[in-house]
């Protein structure tokens, strides 16, 4: 016997039983989206390697130690895209979407990064992404907040997350610091683990972010990068203060959040659950003004974020708000001769007639047991039971499969029918 070929590891099959919770939170995040006016695009999942070096920078763990790359056979250097905003950068300026041009901008995807896969991270992960370009002020800051903070109360999370804000600034203002905190970190170079000591030097920024209690302890009395932004950051970052004030967003300024990507500036914004472990970080994203012309564009102001539906669909499991709706609502029985086809035609016409109806005809013979069995098996709320004297008199039988009651109704009424009880 043949041995069995498995999917690679972290890259995960989504069965039947778990896409209505998928299509169900796709669903509420395009509904949202669609309510702010953004548009969505769609890019490759490969692109040429140097893009996300470029963008994200060549000493993140990103580009380091998670891509998946590859030479094809022309010998270019192709990478399985690790985010989106990169790939959504090069297409607008590709296409000339951006240069003294408005974009707010959404996509939806597969991404890829070579990690140790565990609950909540996987090597194949989807994200929605959202980016605007063209903008440049604190209100668009404020509105993607704000439009998160939207998407978490239709899914009925937003008790279940918080939100974590900071500005990092210029970036003439974060050389400044990164001087200061190097000389800091040297000081206590003895207590850093060998990860620290490597980014002291190439991206020293990183270590605040760090996870090892011992070194957080050490880095509460390092320089605080609040105490080096320039004055027109301190007013960007004031400025979304005060609107999130206004519309009611609570947050804590947390001046350790740097995220974990080169091309930020200024605002950066995490969405954190206590509710999945180490896992916690459901959405963040930032500004990133430079990233354009870095990449071959004119100069032009952007901001962006990311969620991961692997983590939403998770948190959304562990709160039991996983409940969606049936995936059929009326399941066609029949028996006898000519059955099957007066099945199939009604089915159609119902199809026809109720906009949205999901019908499903039973086919492969059985008995009527056997039929209701498989009806209740795929969640249907309605049987309609067609047999030889229901064809001959043009009537069907419609029972309810939640409350049991049966009727015999001409077959021109049942449209009617359904709509009132589906």
């Amino acid at each position: 016997m043949a041995k069995t070929i498995q999917a690679i590891r972290g890259m995960n099959d989504c069965l039947p039983t778990n896409t209505p919770l998928w299509q169900k939170l796709e669903s509420t995040v395009k509904h949202v989206l669609s309510a702010y006016g953004y548009s969505e695009i769609r890019m490759p999942i490969v692109e040429m390697t140097h893009l996300f070096s470029r963008a994200i920078g060549e000493v993140t763990d990103v580009v380091e130690k998670e891509m998946y790359t590859f030479e094809d056979r022309n010998g270019d250097s192709l990478t399985l895209r690790p985010e989106g905003t990169a790939g959504c950068v090069r297409a607008g300026i590709e296409n000339g979407l951006l240069y003294n041009q408005e974009q707010r901008l959404w996509y939806m995807g597969p991404m890829f990064r070579h990690e140790r896969p565990q609950k909540g991270r996987y090597r194949q992960f989807h994200q929605v992404g959202v980016e605007v370009f063209g903008l440049n002020g604190p209100d668009v800051d404020a509105e993607m907040i704000m439009m998160t903070a939207r998407m978490w109360r239709e899914l009925g999370i937003e008790k279940h997350v918080r939100l974590e804000l900071n500005s990092i600034g210029s970036l003439e203002a974060r050389a400044n610091y990164r001087d200061a905190l190097v000389a800091y970190l040297e000081q206590h170079e003895d207590v850093l683990d060998e990860d620290c000591k490597r980014r002291m030097y190439t991206n020293p920024l990183r270590v605040l972010d760090t996870k090892n209690p011992e070194i957080q302890k050490i880095l509460v009395d390092a320089p605080k990068l609040s105490d080096y932004l320039d004055e027109e950051s301190q007013q960007h970052f004031a400025g979304l203060c005060e609107l999130l004030d206004a519309a009611g967003i609570e947050y804590q300024v947390n001046e350790r959040l740097v995220r974990g990507l080169d091309y930020y500036n200024r605002t950066v914004f995490e969405w954190i659950t206590e509710s999945l472990g180490a896992q916690g970080t459901v959405c963040g994203g930032g500004r990133y003004d430079g990233l354009v012309e870095q990449l071959g564009g004119k100069p032009a102001p952007a901001v962006g974020f990311a969620m991961g539906l692997e983590r939403l669909v998770l948190l959304l499991e562990t709160l039991k708000l996983d409940e969606v709706r049936r995936t059929v609502d009326v399941y066609m029985v029949t028996a006898g001769e000519g059955t099957m086809m007066a099945g199939m035609k009604l089915a159609e016409q119902l199809r026809e007639d109720v906009p949205g109806l999901r019908v499903m005809s039973h086919f492969g013979g059985g008995n009527f047991k056997k039929q209701f069995k498989r009806a209740d098996k795929v969640g249907a709320a309605v049987a309609l039971v067609l047999g030889e004297n229901e064809v001959a008199d043009n009537t069907v039988v419609l029972k309810d499969l939640t409350g049991g009651e049966q009727t015999t109704i001409a077959q021109s009424e049942v449209a009617a029918q359904l709509k009132e009880l589906i």
